[in-house]
């Protein structure tokens, strides 16, 4: 079995937000671990060409926010870059996609592929997003799926709770960064 851990929109304009700190310190040590132990991390985030070719006015998560968003959202934007904290270093994989799953509008079933990876471990900014969303295509591709809780974060706690105490452990195994790195 190939495990590789996704970091998933922990882009400056996401997971800077006030509040996050607790996440990104928790995927840190996520990335520690997995480097520690041969596991390759690809961080994903999301980013669009200029002009925003690739959201139509229908999408409700995007159509509205790309008219408004100026070069925020573009692709060498300083906002949508991994946060310094989980900087990728040398050949580490960062994928860019353009919808809310980790799979729409980006290569990463091709990285994975390539890495043959059968297993994910999510984690990510926002659960009831990114993460979500990917698990459920995960999940519908055949991976084996790890969601590391603390390493994920919502602006609603609520939702998070919901999400990572009874809908993803249906599809997943909920754990925390510190039990995941014990049992490697």
């Amino acid at each position: 079995m190939t495990t590789a851990l996704l970091l998933m929109d922990f882009q400056n304009g996401i997971a800077g937000r006030p509040g996050f700190e607790p996440t990104v310190e928790a995927a840190a040590r996520a990335l520690a671990t997995a480097r520690d132990h041969g596991i390759p991390p690809v961080f994903v985030r999301v980013a669009f060409r200029p002009g925003y070719p690739e959201i139509t006015a229908s999408n409700l998560a995007f159509g509205g926010r790309a008219a408004s968003a100026g070069d925020a959202m573009l692709v060498d934007n300083p906002a949508t870059q991994v946060v310094d904290a989980l900087a990728p270093r040398g050949q580490e994989a960062v994928v860019v996609k353009k919808r809310v799953s980790a799979f729409a509008g980006s290569d990463l079933e091709v990285l994975l592929r390539g890495l043959g990876a059968d297993e994910l471990v999510l984690a990510g900014i926002a659960t009831s997003g990114v993460v979500l969303s990917t698990l459920r295509q995960a999940a519908d591709l055949d991976y084996r799926l790890t969601v590391l809780a603390d390493a994920c974060g919502d602006a609603d706690p609520e939702v998070h709770r919901v999400l990572t105490e009874k809908v993803f452990p249906r599809q997943a195994a909920v754990t925390t960064v510190d039990e995941w790195a014990a049992a490697l």
